[in-house]
């Protein structure tokens, strides 16, 4: 689960981490007062979507400006201005895809004395199932271009779960960005704190790009961005009343209602299929064959004949999808479950698309007999790659 950065930086200050002093605002006619209230003489009006790269984005929309999804300006009519122009805009930026993402809310900050931009994050290392820091000297740029350019400018390390975070972990970042007098303490007292929210709200990522070095040589962070693992949302009702279902695929959030994990995809062949390592090999042997998957769809161990004819529902639902793959290998899945769930969605949305049905496993034969007896027009396939050649051959005519 994502968050938008003002709510972010709320959740910092909790923690006693130095942020700048904003408001967020979800209405044109809230600006004004907002502005005043804050006083200047500088203003950051800053739009607030699911992604990075919001300075360097654009808008598709003409009378939203040229300047970007982040603005500065010392004139308080103009802050308003962007704020009018920005809401309800589209931004596109090198994350949202071309669609861009719809702007609904803006998060008006105060202006920050800058010296130094530094880059600042902690992740879940999948590698040695610990948490990383990742620091850089170079702040307010894509870290991977960082790590693509210069690499000796990054320093990474993990924390031993064992032992936590300690000071000489917040030295050592310290010693990396170059930092002197007071923000050397404050970059100690800053690793601990990030560290310690790290792991009470389960995030999987919190990212403070810049971290900056102000004029009188504190630090603050900037901007921030934070992502949650989904899996332990249930220990954290504070942080779920954070979510903005507008930030998320329509599709996603649909299927979420019905504990399915769905994934919203770029191809053409939207797929079925119940084990997320079957899922994945389902994906790859499309593309082997020269397709797209519109999707990742796991239906699960347990599905219903109710959950797998939402699940058709959703796939149905994307107008990109041009062919559809049901891959089911019956353990506890029973194969008969998935055919009647099938039968039901497609006799109830219809079916405008090629569907090639691959069942194996569990009640294999009553599942056949069920799909046969139906009176679909559906492909029957023998196995993974004979039905994989066969929606790709329906597809591509």
């Amino acid at each position: 689960m994502n968050i938008h950065e003002y709510q972010a930086k709320e959740i910092l200050r909790g923690y006693g981490i130095p942020t700048g002093t904003g408001i967020a605002v979800t209405d044109a006619s809230e600006a004004r007062k907002t502005v005043d209230d804050m006083g200047g003489p500088v203003w950051v009006v800053k739009s607030q979507i699911h992604a990075g790269g919001r300075g360097k984005g654009t808008f598709k929309e003409s009378t939203a400006g040229e300047k970007g999804g982040v603005r500065v300006t010392k004139d308080a009519d103009e802050a308003v201005a962007f704020v009018e122009q920005m809401l309800g805009s589209t931004l596109v930026t090198h994350q949202t895809g071309p669609a861009g993402k719809q702007v609904n809310r803006i998060y008006i900050e105060e202006g920050a004395d800058i010296a130094r931009e530094l880059y600042l994050s902690l992740l879940v290392d999948r590698e040695t199932s610990r948490i990383s820091f990742i620091a850089s000297t170079e702040g307010g740029m894509d870290i991977e271009a960082v790590a693509e350019e210069t690499p000796e400018k990054i320093l990474t390390f993990s924390v031993d779960p064992v032992t936590g975070v300690r000071p000489f972990h917040g030295m050592r970042v310290a010693y990396a960005l170059g930092l002197e007098g007071a923000a050397v303490k404050e970059c100690v007292k800053l690793i601990t704190s990030l560290y310690q929210l790290f792991v009470e709200k389960d995030c999987s990522l919190v990212e403070i790009n810049p971290l900056i070095v102000t004029g009188d040589g504190h630090l603050k962070c900037l901007d921030a961005k934070m992502n949650f693992d989904s899996n332990a949302l249930y220990r954290h009702p504070e942080i779920v009343a954070y979510r903005d279902e507008t930030e998320e695929d329509p599709k996603e959030l649909e299927a979420s209602k019905y504990d399915l994990n769905y994934i919203a995809l770029d191809g053409e062949i939207g797929c079925m299929v119940n084990g997320a390592g079957l899922a994945m090999a389902t994906m790859d042997i499309i593309k082997l064959y020269g397709s797209e998957p519109a999707n990742f769809l796991d239906v699960g161990g347990g599905a219903t004949k109710e959950k797998v004819t939402e699940a058709f529902k959703i796939i149905t639902s994307d107008p990109q999808v041009k062919g559809i793959l049901v891959n089911i290998f019956g353990g506890i899945m029973r194969c008969d479950v998935i055919a009647e769930g099938v039968i039901a969605a497609v006799k109830e949305v219809g079916l405008q698309v090629p569907l090639v049905v691959r069942l194996e496993g569990t009640n294999v034969e009553l599942g056949k007999q069920i799909i046969n007896n139906s009176g679909l027009s559906v492909i029957a396939a023998d196995n993974l790659a004979d039905a994989a050649e066969k929606i790709v051959k329906a597809v591509k005519g």
